[in-house]
C-alpha cells in the first residue's frame, strides 16, 4: 500500500493557500550539526510568491535563515479525535487534520526599508478583516526595535498538502465528520483555554 494514501493528499496550490493564510503560525525547521532547531513564526504569502516572516536577532535559529539555506515549514489547520459513532457506517475511530509542509531555501532581507514595509503589510494582513489597528510608517515604537528584528523570505521548492478528512468514507459520512471536526475545534479551544488562563 502506498503511503500516505492518495486520498490524504491534496496538492491543490489554491488549498494549500487557503490553509497559510487561515493559519499563518508555521512551524519552522533548521537543521544544525544534525539537529533540528524550531521556531514558531507568522509567515505570510507574498505575491510574488515567497513566504515572509521576521525572527529576532538572537534567535539561535537566526543565524540559518539565510544564504539559500533549506528549510521545512509546517502550517497547521483544524484537527481532531473522530469517533466511529458519528458515521452512519461501521467504521474504527481514527483521527482527521489538515497539515501543509513546504520545503524551500531562505536567504536574510538586509533592507531595514524593506523589514518595515513587511512589518506594515503583515500586521495589515493579521488585522483582516475588520482592520482596527494599522501600524503607521512612522511609528517610533517600532522604529526602535528594526534594530533587533531579521527578515527573511523563503523560496519555496515542495508543496505537500496532507488533508486526512474521511476521503474514503461515504459522502454522508465525510459531511459528518467535517462538521464534528468544525465542532470539536470550537468546543476544545474554549474548553482549552478556560483550563490555563
Amino acid at each position: 500500500m502506498k503511503y500516505p494514501p492518495k486520498h490524504h493528499q491534496d496538492n491543490n496550490i489554491n488549498h494549500m493557500l487557503e490553509v497559510i493564510k487561515a493559519y499563518p503560525l508555521a512551524t519552522v525547521i533548521s537543521v544544525k550539526d544534525n539537529a533540528p532547531l524550531i521556531t514558531h513564526l507568522p509567515l505570510i504569502y507574498n505575491t510574488n510568491g515567497k513566504l515572509i516572516g521576521h525572527i529576532d536577532k538572537y534567535n539561535p535559529q537566526t543565524p540559518l535563515l539565510k544564504n539559500n539555506n533549506e528549510i521545512t515549514l509546517i502550517f497547521s489547520g483544524p484537527e481532531c479525535y473522530i469517533s466511529p459513532n458519528i458515521y452512519t457506517t461501521k467504521q474504527l475511530p481514527t483521527y482527521n487534520y489538515i497539515k501543509v509542509h513546504i520545503k524551500g531555501t531562505v536567504k536574510e532581507v538586509q533592507s531595514k526599508e524593506a523589514l518595515k514595509n513587511s512589518l506594515i503589510k503583515m500586521t495589515e494582513f493579521l488585522e483582516a478583516p475588520d482592520h482596527k489597528y494599522t501600524l503607521e510608517p512612522n511609528n517610533k515604537a517600532m522604529d526602535s526595535y528594526l534594530d533587533y528584528i531579521k527578515m527573511f523570505e523563503i523560496t519555496i521548492t515542495n508543496w505537500e498538502g496532507k488533508f486526512k478528512l474521511s476521503q474514503d468514507k461515504t459522502p454522508e459520512d465525510i459531511e459528518k465528520a467535517k462538521n464534528q471536526l468544525i465542532k470539536t475545534n470550537q468546543a476544545n479551544i474554549a474548553s482549552f483555554l478556560n483550563k490555563i488562563v
